[in-house]
């Protein structure tokens, strides 16, 4: 188990580390190709659409329960990394570049939750730690983007052609690992496995909740660099505040790995609702706080930003592991599936209309909204509190 896990850990970081390709070298796309907002929101929105329309497809398929999951993720690792390095001959600013983003979104899907699908077969009795291990990955390998884009500096191609060759060592990763005692095959797809999602109201519960997480999630990190970079442009220059938001991006999505991997032991232990929730309330009081304080000194925003980017995820494993606990075996890669999906349509949404909301009202009112969905997340998973507790 422990070398199967540890390749599909590496597998998972490196495959999924092209999801902030674009955020992360935004603002320096947009100075060679003078794109405005809505341009860059187009380029960071289309890889959650993208994703949301593959993680369907594969979901209504039932391919994450019918097919070798590895070979699965293996061919869209491969895939992501041909059309992220696409991106240095495309137009920066033309169509052509916003729909590689989306088909690289749409070939994600191949890799994060058939990944969670291979990650279950692994156990039962500590499925948190096991989900959290998971994601802990994932977060390294979106935060891996900001750290290339900051290596590379002005030269944002590098850093695409960086992230490309580490989606390569993905698909090669993913191959070296073995299928566990509890993976299930589905012998053909049963529509019956997507309409769990509403009449079973536990997965109900977990899944409406992580739509609460999902509304915030993908936008404050699609977005963290450039209003961390415009907070901190009230206390430098705009050279050394873009620099420091790049970095800043980094470490806010990096703390989440630690985060993500301790919650997994707390919930084997105390409940995965509960550390779910603890989650929520601590990302949403983060968000409203760092609206407070925006523009404020820099140590404070940094110091705000790091605790919400440790916040924001850790719910996340265990949504997932109560839609797979609550699951039949083998129809918990497609429910895994339509639960991303409906997640990353959201923030599809979400991302798009961060900077419209942020131009309009300002940064903080746009953090003010983000912190509404932990509190409707908050509100989705009181079943799911109440059968832990009683």
């Amino acid at each position: 188990m422990i070398r199967s896990m540890s390749f599909l850990l590496v597998a998972t970081m490196a495959g999924m580390s092209l999801w902030f390709m674009a955020a992360a070298v935004l603002p320096d796309m947009a100075a060679e190709g003078g794109l405005s907002e809505s341009g860059l929101a187009l380029l960071s929105s289309a890889v959650p659409a993208g994703f949301a329309l593959g993680a369907l497809m594969f979901a209504a398929s039932g391919i994450p329960d019918r097919l070798d999951p590895r070979y699965v993720f293996a061919i869209c690792a491969l895939t992501t990394a041909l059309l992220n390095a696409a991106l240095m001959i495309v137009p920066i600013g033309g169509l052509e570049a916003v729909l590689l983003r989306l088909a690289t979104g749409l070939a994600m899907a191949g890799t994060w939750p058939v990944a969670m699908k291979i990650a279950v077969g692994w156990s039962v009795d500590r499925r948190g730690l096991v989900m959290g291990g998971l994601v802990a990955a994932m977060m390294f390998g979106q935060a891996a983007p900001f750290l290339m884009a900051w290596i590379g500096g002005a030269d944002w191609r590098f850093a695409l052609l960086l992230g490309s060759g580490l989606a390569v060592f993905g698909a090669a990763a993913i191959l070296l690992t073995s299928l566990g005692p509890h993976h299930a095959v589905a012998a053909e797809f049963k529509p019956a496995a997507l309409s769990l999602a509403w009449t079973d109201y536990r997965i109900r519960s977990a899944i409406l909740g992580y739509l609460g997480h999902m509304w915030e999630f993908i936008a404050f990190w699609s977005w963290v660099g450039v209003f961390t970079s415009l907070s901190y442009a009230a206390s430098m220059g705009q050279s050394e505040a873009i620099s420091l938001g790049k970095l800043t991006a980094f470490f806010c999505i990096f703390v989440a790995s630690p985060a993500c991997l301790f919650s997994g032991i707390w919930a084997d232990n105390f409940g995965k609702a509960r550390v779910a929730a603890i989650a929520l309330a601590i990302s949403g009081l983060a968000a409203v706080l760092t609206a407070l304080t925006f523009g404020g000194p820099v140590w404070l925003t940094f110091l705000l930003v790091l605790i919400w980017g440790a916040a924001v995820v850790p719910d996340s494993p265990q949504f997932s592991a109560l839609v797979a606990d609550f699951a039949p075996p083998e129809m918990v890669g497609s429910l895994l599936a339509f639960q991303a999906s409906l997640g990353f349509l959201l923030t599809a949404f979400t991302v798009q209309m961060a900077p419209i909301v942020a131009e309009a009202f300002g940064w903080p009112i746009l953090m003010l909204i983000l912190a509404l969905g932990p509190v409707f997340g908050l509100w989705a998973i009181r079943p799911a509190l109440k059968k832990e507790q009683g």
